[in-house]
């Protein structure tokens, strides 16, 4: 479609950042370059755009709308029912008027919306806070309405005569999203509804609907001097719980965590943000969760302690332990206050057994009396007499093999570790157990006697 933009000045300048309005159409002023930021913050912004990105068939073009959009290429934008519009300039000075279309509501999808907005007013409060709550965009399609644009509901008309979208459409696209982001009424608007008339649509409703209901007959169920539903005897709830139908099986689990959101976009991140970090971090916390979900669909879950809470520099092993790269390392490592070489040690004794090893290598602690005599007591009885090597108690449940670089170390678990002198300072050298003399032949393996 080509003609000369009809919306506002081409320059896109108005008075009124917020937009002006006149009866079932608003026009925005043109926003300020996006440079450094994604277009869309807010879950429905990233849905308008998914469905530019997914209709979209030349990526290329896409890209070009998107430098245009970040440049602050696109005028104002007038938004009515079914259609957006915007003047977008190109770099050599020229300038086209580009529309997109998004089917407008039937009455009837309106008369569905409607009701069930009257039913949950808290959708209703959301709006006015600017937010559009995943739930009320899941209630309408229970309603059969679709508000958010899918595959193919974006349009494009454009003076270029592009037949598919084309730079000038993504970009005033990739602009409406930060609109959208602004305020989602600007989506019911497209959609056929006005601010003004959807409120004042939904404000006769819910009075014909409290009229209704202050007219109906009592049948018995409310009490008479509130009019509050009374509540239901405990006996008679738990003695139905037999007649309420079985829970559906839950769905099966995907065999693995989900792809993390990309970060490369083409702006430069925020001063302080590791793109990087942020990618690994999501992929870590799907990968979290992925097991989370398993453990607890697993029979008798409830029945088991809960995982104790890991300190920030207990999770920064965690990290560096599944982490690719020494960059991250390095910063993992600084982050929790250790040197590049402690970090290696606090490494390896997490890959011989996590939390607990970890606490072994790093927190001294001094047992109770009861703790160091069972100590001792499987010390004596872990050999034949005469044959258990000469051990130096050395404080901490730590005792040290004379003659040799090798150490046993009781744990808070009531495990043995075995740790082996490297380079002037004590390392990990095998997974923990209850049995002292194993967790001793693991610390002298290939060890051979100093003659100290």
């Amino acid at each position: 479609m080509s003609g000369a933009y009809d919306g506002g000045s081409e320059d896109g300048s108005l008075d009124s950042p917020g937009g002006s309005q006149d009866g079932d159409e608003r026009t925005f002023a043109a926003l300020a370059p996006a440079q450094g930021r994604a277009f869309a913050q807010t879950w429905w912004g990233r849905a308008w755009l998914k469905a530019l990105e997914d209709t979209a068939l030349d990526g290329q073009q896409l890209k070009r709308g998107r430098r245009q959009a970040r440049e602050g290429a696109v005028g104002a934008v007038s938004v009515r029912p079914g259609r957006i519009t915007a003047v977008v300039q190109d770099r050599d000075g020229t300038a086209q008027r580009s529309d997109v279309l998004l089917q407008q509501l039937s009455e009837e999808e309106w008369d569905r919306f409607l009701d069930m907005a009257v039913d949950r007013a808290g959708h209703i409060a959301a709006l006015l806070d600017r937010e559009m709550p995943p739930h009320l965009v899941e209630d309408a399609a229970g309603a059969g309405v679709e508000l958010l644009p899918g595959i193919g509901d974006l349009e494009p008309e454009c003076g270029c005569e592009a037949w598919d979208h084309c730079p000038h459409s993504a970009a005033l696209c990739y602009q409406m999203a930060r609109l959208l982001d602004q305020d989602p009424f600007v989506l019911l608007l497209m959609r056929g509804r006005s601010e003004r008339r959807l409120l004042d649509e939904l404000q006769v409703r819910s009075v014909a609907r409290a009229a209704r209901t202050k007219e109906e007959p009592g049948d018995g169920t409310r009490d008479g001097a509130g009019g509050e539903e009374p509540g239901v005897p405990a006996v008679a709830a738990f003695a139905a719980r037999g007649l309420l139908p079985p829970l559906p099986a839950p769905p099966p689990l995907p065999p693995e965590p989900g792809q993390p959101p990309a970060l490369d976009t083409e702006g430069a991140p925020p001063a302080g943000i590791d793109a990087d970090a942020l990618e690994f971090l999501a992929a870590d916390a799907a990968a979290r969760a992925l097991r989370l979900l398993s453990e607890a669909l697993l029979p008798g879950h409830e029945q088991q302690p809960e995982e104790p809470e890991l300190t920030p520099a207990q999770d920064a092993v965690r990290l560096a332990a599944t982490a690719s790269g020494q960059r991250l390392v390095a910063r993992l490592a600084s982050g929790s206050g250790r040197r590049p070489a402690e970090l290696d040690l606090a490494l390896r004794a997490w890959r011989y057994g996590g939390a607990a090893a970890l606490a072994v290598l790093e927190d001294a602690w001094t047992p109770e009396p009861e703790a160091l005599a069972r100590a001792t007591a499987a010390l004596d009885a872990a050999w034949e007499d005469g044959d258990r090597p000469p051990l130096r108690a050395g404080g901490g449940g730590r005792w040290t093999v004379a003659g040799t670089p090798a150490q046993l170390r009781y744990g808070r678990d009531g495990r043995w570790w075995p740790y082996r002198e490297e380079r002037g300072r004590w390392a990990p050298a095998g997974p923990g157990g209850p049995d002292p003399a194993a967790a001793l032949a693991d610390a002298l393996a290939g060890d051979v006697p100093t003659g100290e």
